[in-house]
Parts: structure tokens; sequence; C-alpha cells
């Protein structure tokens, strides 16, 4: 296989999308595009990318605005965008995609999302669903509630402190009880069981940085769209694979996979699958389980492409 890097105009038409491709030998099988998580970053992605390489498939990934090298400088980690941050973040991964499928025309597309880029692919496919050949959502979450309420104190901080004021707690609210399953040796324990990937998350300058009340606006949006019934509106005939931790707090533990995956069964999908890990959390790349988890991943490919 081969590894290239790349930067890709982002859709804000100020930042360029660090992007990284992994092609692999011979004749690709399809394209995988994978959209990060909140607070990391395309490159921890890389082992899942090769191993998809490895079995034939074209696999991408980008850092999103306010991530990763998508930053022109560090002040800019968490920070998104003045305004409609949320409608960029679905933009932008339709702009990688369509630079990816100019270099590679006539390849399949599968859309994979993780945690924030969950409900980023979630609702790119109400819009692009008929331009995919499979969803896979990974630790994703279910309605909550509250996001009305989370929207409106953070757009009131936001306006009183300005966008890029980080708020204690508005992070507080969307994320206090997270760790309440764990054993606390860390702030970040809900993470994954493995305490090295952990370790390692905390130690590294691109992971864990805190949203700024503009960016957490954005999240909080994402997480409300993805759950109106306008989201679910996908084509039946749209391959979609839901995975998570049983024990992943942003899918209230196993309740919110499991609830997105009836509902798009109910809007008419046809082939809609939903795997809990049992004692995993939120990483499941990262987790115990992993090597079970991508082979799960790399079989319903298999099995479909």
């Amino acid at each position: 296989m081969t590894k290239t890097e790349q930067f890709i105009p982002s859709s804000d038409g100020v930042h360029s999308l660090h992007t990284i491709v992994f092609l692999p030998e011979g004749e690709a099988r399809g394209m995988v595009q994978i959209v990060h998580g909140m607070a990391e970053y395309a490159a921890r992605y890389e082992p899942f990318m090769q191993l998809l390489a490895e079995n034939g498939y074209i696999a991408f990934a980008h850092d999103h605005l306010g991530h990763g090298q998508s930053v022109k400088s560090e002040d800019e980690l968490g920070f998104i965008a003045p305004k409609d941050g949320w409608k960029i973040l679905i933009e932008d991964v339709d702009r990688v995609a369509k630079a990816m499928e100019a270099a590679h025309p006539g390849k399949k597309r599968i859309l994979f999302g993780h945690s924030m880029g969950s409900f980023i692919v979630r609702l790119y496919c109400a819009q692009h669903g008929g331009e995919l050949a499979g969803l896979i959502v990974m630790g994703t979450g279910g309605k909550n509630a509250a996001a009305g309420a989370g929207i409106a104190v953070a757009k009131l901080i936001g306006a009183v402190c300005g966008k890029r004021h980080v708020s204690a707690l508005v992070n507080s609210l969307a994320f206090g009880a997270y760790n309440d399953r764990t054993e606390k040796r860390t702030a970040l324990d809900w993470l994954s069981v493995d305490t090295e990937n952990v370790d390692r998350y905390i130690a590294d300058p691109l992971c864990g940085f805190p949203f700024t009340v503009s960016a957490m606006a954005d999240l909080v949006t994402m997480n409300k769209n993805s759950n109106e019934d306008a989201a679910f509106a996908v084509p039946a005939s749209l391959p979609i694979f839901l995975v998570a931790g049983a024990e992943d707090p942003v899918g209230a533990y196993g309740a919110g996979p499991e609830e997105v995956a009836g509902r798009y069964r109910a809007a008419g999908v046809s082939d809609v699958s939903c795997k809990l890990y049992p004692g995993a959390r939120h990483e499941l790349l990262n987790e115990f389980c992993s090597a079970e988890a991508k082979a799960d991943l790399l079989s319903w490919l298999n099995e479909r492409y």
C-alpha cells in the first residue's frame, strides 16, 4: 500500500483540510471515507486505514476545521467557525469526497463516522445518501431532551463572552456525567477501558482540547438535528452498520445506537445492523476489543462490496 497526504480547500473559504489517503496495491474494490470525532484527528485512524488498504479499499480521512493540521495556529484548536460551523463540517466531508472521487472515478464510497463524526455522517447521509454505497456509524447517540437548552446556553454565553470563549459550565453540562460509571482514574476514563489509550490521548496535544462555546453549540446542534425525523430519510437500500461499546456514555450505554438503528428500520431501510460490545466504552478502535471490532467492520464491508 501507499500513504499520501494532501490539503483540500475547506468550504469555509479560509482553511485547507489536511487529508490522509491509503491506497491498496492493485485495483481497489471501493473507498472508505473516515470522519473523526471531537478533539482528535485523522492520523489516529491510520492503523484502521492500513487494514482497509491491505484488504483492497482506498481509505481516506481529513482533519476537521479546528482540529489536527487543518488549523492555521494552535489557538484555533476547538474553534470551528464564527457561524454555522456544523454546516461547514458536513460540507467539508463532501468537499473531500468529491476530490477523492475525481481522483478515483467509479469506486463505490462507504462513509464511516465516529462520535462527533457519527452525527456529521448521519446528517450528510440525509443530504447525500444516494451517493453512498454504505454507512458505518460508531459511538453515536440518540435523542437528547436537553439538546435545545444546551444550544441556547452556549449561544447566550457566546453572545456575552465571545464565540471563542471556553465555558467550563457548558462543558460540564455536556460531559460531566460521562465518567460516572468508570474507575475515575482520570477525567477521561470513559473513552476506553484501555488505560494506555486514555493516557496517550491525554498526553497528545492534538487531543482533548476544549471546544469554544460556538463549537459546542455546533456539536449539540448536530446531535439534535441528526435525531430529527428528517435525518432518517435515507435510501431504503443503503446498508447501515452501527457499532458501539455497551458501556459508552455517549450512546447512553447502548440505548442510543439501538434507538438510532430502530429509527432507520422504521424509516424503511432494509439492511440495518447494530452491534454492542460488552464492557467496551467509547473508542472501539482503541479498546480491548479493537481487533474484534475491526474484524467485524471488515467482514461487514467484504460481505457487501
